[in-house]
């Protein structure tokens, strides 16, 4: 265990010592043992960062014992720096094994005579409360600490019983009763009733305790209606319905109401601020009703703070399934018109209105209403919207303010989600956003280009005409060097790119270039030259790489471009293809992949241990094995021309059995050309499993690169199907399962071209199929040929994630038991079972769960066979292998279960372990790790004996037979 916990996150950053765990505690505990009080402090406060770094339960285990130890002895200190580490590293309390030792430690304090020291404790308890939420010694001491005359212990009191009430539904149901004395009690004061309030919204465990508390909530907002206790008490009272459920609509019905009667603004901005909590927890449960009481109420207002706050609840609400509720719902839906409603006419009337953050719920208002709204009647509300949009785009480009940019983001974000499901609304926005670029400050010009180039991915909007305005902008632009230049430079260059649907002009490379050489560093030509990548302007991305190549400072940077800038290379040199040319066909494949073998060179120079760069290299080599595939068939495909099948081939291949000789003529070397088109149909298949592989593996990737890789297992599953449709079995072949699915949502120009090439040669195979039958081999190998150059036509991709990882997740495994040495097998006798027990941690990068989040890891456990040591005999197979699977879900990045093996066979077994994930989809990711140990099955000494002196001839003596495998126990 101290090998696995050793080796785990052993990558730390560069010139800084590393030592092992066992290492670093021991250089931890040293500092606690110091005489000085600011060492042992200073060791304590560096306990969170040694369990980041080493987060298994055999280090964090001897850590907080030794925690444990310096809060019973040390002073206040000490243990408030104790109780700090604790709240930091929460997550981390159920590795703890000896969880009585440790409390037994830490509880020895309560009985200490310093007010202080037992406020401490009682806090270290509430903050270790979901380890030890049924512990009586514990709701005692909280029980009694309640009745202290000490304030700083009862405050602490209170902590711990709210945290304990939130884990133990025993410990809430006995503390209700003393919280409602205590509360209602006329002898406590009003500051420490403010502070048990609180503690009432844990009391959800079942409906009967929500129901009393509830009760008493009630009565408190009746029997002291000061601002303070108001505010607290409601907002008790929304936190106590949103966790027990039943009671959401009565709660939204007495915040409207106090929102509409109470005269006190901070009560009504309480109230504003638990209606947007539950407008997002339970968009459902409100009703027509709440909804129009809530427009009433911003409508009747003439206060600006509070009618952004009504409108935010609105907007929240807007997009969700309560607006069409609201709509459908409605008396006389029939005959009444949209522009009557009264959350229709608020959005109108704010969408011109002076504050900027009113106008912008309110275009989100109408935005979202148009967008999930299909109904005719509401259709004239599109150019509202729209109006709305370009008024606040007018307003928010010229101004440089935090907020104004705020507004423009909602604004923008409200353009393109309008767009998108409004498609002929594109140009009047796309005008609006172009006529506005020029005149607007800089940080607006790069959000509106963001804006720009996310319209114009879904949509091919853009016309080659506006690339003249977009080219004087970008000179303007580049004769500055400041950030927000090269930021705008990147954002326009994307637009750009977007724009020119084909190849760029050598005039815009030239503007480009020149401007990047005035007024940018490498940095910004890199980010440029990456975007060229991901639109497909290969040619434009090769030159930047090439200029970049000097101007790194580290070999494996240097071969990072390299590789790039021959992929590039690579990409430009499948422009040139041109249908049924295929010897210029073959030697464009040809170039394009000399280029990929040097670039797949280069990137594997540019992998370290730390970034081992897996998803590109493996995404690279699948394309220089897909390009081979294709030049392959095109070989075949010319080969068949130079031996066409006779005219009786098809007679005469049904009356001797063999389909394939329809393909040439009847000899050897048609045959070979026919099982050529097979193996290569297979080729393709194969390729399709492993960019299926690649897929599975890619679980931090995002949507659009996993796209991607989903349209190249597309394309060879097209591939392999057109040659079994046309050439292999004609009759069996079906068309529905290959059919597109021409409804979906296309995200991007590329996905869109290849989508339109699928559907165009599955047109083609199927009139081929239908028109002859069977079918000649030219029109069979034309249309695979120009199937192949059609796909190979439109620019590859290169998305986000083959440059930046936005998530990172990883998982850690820790066998054990396991060897000190990895390459020593672990000793197990034939008549036991071994318990494997498998530990795991789960780790994030900056931004967890950005894209999928893990539900459960899969651990299958195999082990087999390597080398016998007994007699050869014949072995069941079933007692050669393990084979088992199980799932555990992770509890605050942590999972831990065991297997049972048997190694009945003596020998040495090779056992190995591999994790995969399950995300909240239920779609399983191929993550790994996959990890490796030995173990050599003995023979148990007893039957050693015996079989020693069977060999040997001797009888066995009585007492011997008696023996049993049992008795030796």
């Amino acid at each position: 265990m101290a090998a696995s916990a050793k080796s785990f996150l052993a990558d730390a950053g560069y010139g800084e010592q590393e030592l092992d765990a066992n290492s670093a505690l021991m250089e931890l505990d040293k500092g606690l043992r110091s005489g000085k009080l600011g060492e042992q402090c200073e060791a304590v406060v560096r306990f969170p960062r040694l369990f980041q770094k080493y987060p298994f339960p055999i280090l964090i285990n001897s850590a907080f014992l030794k925690l444990a130890d310096v809060f019973r002895v040390g002073n206040n200190f000490l243990r408030l720096c104790v109780l700090k580490v604790t709240q930091q590293s929460e997550k981390h309390l159920e590795k703890i094994l000896n969880v009585d030792e440790f409390v037994k430690r830490v509880f020895s304090v309560i009985h200490s005579n310093d007010p202080v020291a037992r406020a401490i404790t009682l806090r270290m308890l509430g903050s270790m409360a979901s380890i030890i939420p049924e512990r009586k010694n514990a709701h005692h001491s909280i029980r009694q600490s309640l009745d202290s005359h000490d304030n700083v212990e009862v405050e602490a009191a209170i902590f711990a019983a709210a945290n304990f009430s939130a884990q133990s539904k025993d410990f809430a149901v006995g503390i209700c009763n003393k919280i409602s004395e205590m509360i209602q009690g006329l002898a406590t004061p009003v500051d420490l009733k403010l502070k048990l309030i609180p503690i009432l919204q844990h009391m959800h465990h079942d409906a009967s305790l929500a129901s009393s508390s509830r009760q008493l909530l009630q009565q408190l907002v009746t029997s002291y209606p000061s601002t303070k206790m108001v505010i607290v008490t409601l907002h008790t009272f929304t936190l106590l319905a949103a966790s027990s459920l039943v009671d959401i609509p009565k709660q939204i019905q007495l915040l409207l109401q106090y929102l509409k009667n109470d005269p006190r603004k901070a009560v009504k901005r309480l109230a504003i601020q638990d209606l947007k909590l539950l407008a997002n927890k339970t968009p459902h449960t409100w009703s027509r009703e709440n909804i129009q009481a809530l427009c009433e109420s911003a409508l009747n207002t003439p206060y600006d703070s509070l009618k952004m706050g009504m409108l935010s609840v609105l907007s929240t609400l807007s997009g969700t399934i309560a607006i069409k509720q609201y709509f459908s719902s409605a008396p006389g839906a029939a005959t009444t018109t949209a522009r009557s409603f009264d959350l229709v006419k608020l959005a109108q009337e704010c969408c011109y209105h002076n504050n900027r953050g009113i106008a912008a719920h309110g275009v989100r208002i109408l935005t979202n209403i148009s967008a999930s709204c299909q109904e005719k009647d509401l259709l004239p509300l599109e150019q509202d919207a729209v109006f709305g949009l370009e008024a606040l785009l007018v307003l928010c480009s010229q101004d440089d303010s935090p907020g104004a940019q705020a507004t423009l983001k909602i604004t923008l974000t409200c353009m393109v989600k309008l767009v998108k499901c409004r498609p002929h609304l594109s140009q009047s926005v796309v005008e609006s956003l172009l006529t506005q670029l020029h005149s607007a400050q800089d940080n607006a010009r790069i959000l509106m280009c963001h804006c720009l180039a996310a319209i114009a991915m879904q949509l091919p909007v853009l016309a080659d005409g506006i690339l003249g305005d977009l080219m004087d902008l970008y000179k303007l632009i580049g004769q500055s060097a400041t950030d927000k230049k090269q930021e705008l430079l990147v954002s326009l260059a994307t637009v750009i790119f977007v724009s020119s649907q084909k190849a760029l002009s050598t005039e815009i490379k030239t503007v480009i270039k020149q401007q990047l050489e005035n007024a940018s560093n490498g940095w910004t030509a890199y980010r440029i030259a990456r975007q060229a990548s991901r639109m497909g302007n290969h040619d434009m991305a090769r030159e930047l790489y090439q200029s970049l190549l000097t101007q790194v400072a580290s070999e494996h940077f240097y071969f990072w471009l390299n590789s790039l800038k021959e992929f590039s290379h690579a990409e430009q040199c499948l422009t040139g293809l041109q249908e049924d040319n295929y010897s210029s066909a073959l030697s464009c494949i040809a170039e394009a992949l000399k280029s990929y073998h040097k670039g797949i060179a280069s990137l594997t120079a540019a992998s370290t241990p730390l970034n081992p760069l897996s998803f590109q290299c493996g995404f690279v080599k699948l394309r220089i094995d897909l390009l081979q595939a294709f030049s392959q068939l095109i070989c075949t495909c010319n080969s068949l021309k130079t031996s066409p099948p006779p005219a009786i081939a098809t007679t005469i291949a049904m009356t001797s059995g063999n389909d394939l000789q329809r393909c040439g003529r009847i000899s050897n070397q048609a045959l070979t050309l026919s099982l050529q088109m097979k193996h290569s149909m297979e080729e393709f298949r194969s390729l399709a499993t492993r960019y299926g592989d690649l897929y599975q593996s890619s679980f931090d990737a995002d949507s659009a690169t996993l796209r991607n890789v989903e349209l190249q297992q597309q394309s060879c599953l097209l591939i392999s199907h057109a040659i079994e449709a046309l050439i292999l079995d004609p009759e069996s072949a079906s068309f529905q399962e290959y059919s597109s699915n021409g409804t979906a949502h296309v995200e991007s120009e590329y996905e869109r071209r290849m989508m339109s090439v699928f559907n165009h040669v599955l047109e083609e195979v199927e009139s081929l199929n239908r028109k002859y039958a069977p079918v000649s081999y030219l029109a069979s190998n034309s249309c695979l040929c120009n199937a192949v150059i059609a796909l190979l036509k439109v620019p590859l991709s290169f998305q986000r994630y083959f440059f930046q990882k936005l998530q990172s997740t990883s998982i850690k495994l820790a066998l054990s038991p396991s060897p000190r040495n990895p390459a020593e097998p672990i000793a197990v006798q034939n008549n036991q079972q071994l318990a494997l027990k498998v530990e795991g941690v789960v780790q994030h990068g900056s931004k967890p769960g950005l894209f999928r989040k893990i539900q459960s890891v899969c651990l299958n456990v195999s082990s087999v066979l390597q080398s016998k040591s007994g007699q050869d005999y014949k072995i069941p197979i079933d007692s050669m292998t393990n084979e088992m699977e199980q799932r555990v879900e992770p509890h605050n990045d942590y999972f831990s279960t065991q297997f049972l093996l048997n190694f009945v066979i003596l020998g040495t077994h090779n056992i190995t372990v591999e994790s995969s994930v399950i995300d909240s989809n239920g779609i399983v990711w191929k993550t790994g790790p996959k990890t490796t140990i030995f173990v050599k099955s003995l023979e148990d000494p007893y039957s050693q004996q015996v079989r020693l002196q069977q060999q040997q001839g001797q009888p066995l003596s009585q007492q011997q037979q008696q023996r049993t495998a049992y008795s030796r126990f």
